[in-house]
């Protein structure tokens, strides 16, 4: 465990766009680090979720020590439970299983649950209400005009008063290209001749059954494998490399090998445990990777590399040069294009589309009086729609089933924007409680979209749309926060956002990162066929709970379009103006993104 520094906090705070001046903050989170046996990464990222659902918390001395008691206390009694167990080798009693649930799971005490609370305590006990109201929620729904009203979606029809106090409606946080005297309206008839199509295989196949939690160790390993070859390939291609060598071959001489990053434990990966573990044409075996002679580096576990190096004993490889991979080329038509006259105007947003305090849509309902006053040609909806952390989900407090809330909030989108005319594309999450969490997740079923289904399309997670020529990848997974927790890196001098951008686009895959993390359930087969990039899009979206934000990476623009609510307050939504360029085998390709900008709902 490397030593924690008040330098390596400030660093990581940063990344996340946290400020900190004052020097006895940053002792105190050494200090915090020190005695409880954590980096400064995963300092961070505690502090970043645990601030995320108190509203943005100013990081000060007090919120430090509040932080401490609520979260770094309660794991450290977790720890100490399981050794305890295990030095004992006994029987788990009541109590004991109480600690563990409040510490992993930060539920109610078990034991309260069932028993009825003390007057004044503010514990729910998991019984059905005594007061429902959903009498009210069934009067609302008789009446169709009243589809759109946020009390038509939740059995409490309270309102967030946050929300609804909310400063800086409106408000452009994040600008990209050409902005100054851009008008961000739509075509005169939006929608109209528009062409999207998916540029994956068809969707049904995405339909039919899956394996996850059937798949052999064998099939996975072949997935990989293949991976690691067709990578390799492209890497041998572009840096004109004879062959690789295997990684457990002694030798003398330098030598070039490739394989697939990974960790020589189930911990997190750092510079002293990197292994790097060759495909069967190279022997399959693994070799452990000493980094210290690169002068910089930028790697995750499961990323496909080339590597130079001297490894004369067979048991190290001393890596003295790093290729890290090759991104695919960006689409052509075959049929050659004329440039539009008038630029596509393109609204990107992602779920929640509720407030974490109450079940009313009102950000959605906000969200489609941006899509009327301003008549974008398409707008690209990503779930969760029905958010599976939403704490009245959680907590069974809906009078309907998720499937309904899901369809009539749909329908409200759908029919909200029938005067605008414009595309609309819906991509599910792996949040979304009434659809199937796994990964490539198949689209949704919407039945009864009646007269406006031609203008309504459902894409799967992840997916790449071809929208009059210009690709899109789209993808709801947070795989920025889940890369950024796991790549290490050494004298890049890039901000991380960028590196991880090009990891996707160089890797050529929409979730490069393997092992995934634990909430993703991957289907590998699956995977293999959908969850690669068929091209370098020309945007990806790719909305994370990270700071929003517009970058061009090697040419590709990337949009962090932020989240449509960030807990009780209003979040951000992106939109793009896109022109397609006239084609020409001569002329030097020009990004098709004219401007974009990320707004404050």
């Amino acid at each position: 465990m490397s030593a924690v520094t008040s330098e390596s906090l400030k660093s990581e705070l940063e990344m996340f766009d946290i400020p900190c001046h004052d020097d006895s903050v940053l002792d105190k989170m050494v200090e915090q680090c020190i005695c409880n046996r954590i980096q400064a990464d995963e300092m961070v990222l505690e502090w970043v979720a645990y601030s995320t659902t108190k509203d943005g918390l100013k990081l000060t001395m007090v919120t430090l020590e509040q932080f401490e008691h609520e979260v770094l206390n309660k794991k450290n009694k977790s720890k100490q439970s399981f050794k305890r167990e295990e030095t004992l080798n006994r029987t788990r009693d009541i109590h004991s299983l109480q600690e563990l649930i409040k510490a992993e799971e930060e539920e109610e005490n078990l034991l309260d649950a069932y028993s009825t609370p003390a007057k004044g305590s503010q514990k729910r006990a998991l019984t059905t209400p005594e007061h429902p109201q959903s009498k009210r929620s069934v009067a609302l729904l008789a009446s169709p005009g009243l589809l759109l009203s946020p009390a038509s979606f939740s059995p409490s029809a309270t309102p967030s008063q946050k929300y609804s106090q909310r400063g800086g409606k409106g408000e452009v946080v994040v600008t990209f290209g050409a902005v100054q005297g851009t008008r961000w309206v739509g075509r005169k008839a939006p929608g109209v001749g528009v062409q999207l199509e998916l540029l994956e295989g068809p969707e049904d196949s995405l339909r039919c059954s899956y394996k996850y939690m059937f798949q052999r160790l064998r099939d996975v390993r072949n997935v990989l494998t293949e991976k690691i070859e067709e990578l390799g390939e492209g890497l041998r291609t572009h840096f004109n490399i004879e062959e690789f060598s295997p990684v457990s071959l002694p030798a003398q001489d330098s030598i070039t090998v490739l394989g697939q990053v990974c960790c020589d434990s189930n911990g997190k990966l750092n510079a002293q445990s990197v292994l790097l573990e060759a495909g069967p044409e190279q022997g399959g075996q693994q070799v452990p990777v000493d980094l210290s002679e690169l002068k910089e580096y930028s790697l995750f576990p499961g990323q496909v590399v080339v590597m130079e190096g001297m490894n004369t004993t067979g048991r190290k490889l001393m890596a003295s040069k790093l290729h890290e991979g090759v991104p695919l080329p960006f689409y052509t038509s075959e049929v050659k294009m004329e440039m539009d006259e008038d630029p596509m105007n393109v609204l990107v947003a992602c779920g929640p589309y509720t407030p974490s305090d109450s079940l009313t849509f009102d950000p959605l309902l906000d969200l489609i009086n941006v899509i009327v006053r301003d008549r974008p040609d398409v707008c690209l909806l990503l779930g969760p729609f029905v958010d599976s952390k939403h704490e009245q989900i959680e907590k069974a407090q809906v009078t309907e089933t998720f499937e309904a809330i899901f369809s009539r909030c749909i329908e409200s989108i759908v029919d909200g924007t029938k005067s605008v005319g414009c595309r609309l594309v819906f991509v599910p999450s792996q949040r979304d409680i009434n659809h199937h969490f796994i990964y490539p997740q198949p689209p949704f079923t919407v039945p009864n979209l009646k007269d406006q289904a031609q203008r309504v399309t459902l894409v799967p997670d992840p997916c790449t749309l071809l929208i009059d020529g210009v690709t899109f990848g789209l993808t709801s997974t947070d795989i920025l926060f889940h890369m950024g927790a796991e790549e290490i890196s050494c004298g890049t001098g890039s901000d991380r956002f960028s590196r991880i951008l090009k990891h996707m686009l160089t890797q050529r895959s929409y979730y490069p990162l393997y092992p995934p993390v634990e909430e993703v359930n991957m289907d590998y087969e699956k995977f293999q066929g959908f969850g690669q990039m068929p091209i370098t899009p020309d945007v990806l979206i790719i909305p994370s709970e990270l700071r929003y934000f517009v970058k061009d990476v090697i040419g590709c623009v990337c949009v962090n379009p932020g989240r449509l609510t960030k807990g009780q307050v209003g979040g951000t939504y992106g939109r793009l103006l896109i022109q397609r360029s006239a084609s020409s085998e001569d002329q030097k390709r020009v990004s098709p993104c004219l401007a974009a900008q990320v707004v404050k709902i």
